[in-house]
């Protein structure tokens, strides 16, 4: 049985030994305004959040609200992150991020 919500993992203040282990200061860089994104992820990103705070709405595989433009009426949870936070993101997971705090960050995505 395949999980219908895949999970987000955060890392919050991730050991110094785990960061050299990610080598993450090699990783390509991505930045962002606040605002609202909708994404989908291809395949899995592990990201390391340099600076900046979001919060991420999964969108339900069984959601009916297709047809509604409110973030509400398509998710019932949230993740929450920021700096300093290892954050990764399941393959096949569609969300809205919502970035209270400008966002900078170095991410790798694993195609499996």
């Amino acid at each position: 049985m395949t999980d219908q919500n895949p999970r987000i993992i955060v890392e919050k203040n991730p050991s110094q030994d785990r960061l050299d282990e990610l080598m993450f200061k090699s990783w390509p860089k991505w930045g962002c305004s606040p605002g609202k994104y909708h994404l989908k992820y291809e395949a899995e990103e592990i990201c390391y959040i340099v600076k900046g705070k979001v919060k991420v709405y999964p969108k339900s595989s069984s959601s009916t609200a297709a047809s509604s433009s409110s973030l509400d009426a398509q998710v019932d949870w949230y993740v929450e992150f920021g700096a300093g936070d290892i954050v990764t993101f399941p393959k096949g997971l569609s969300c809205t991020w919502d970035v209270s705090l400008s966002v900078d960050k170095h991410y790798i995505f694993r195609h499996n």
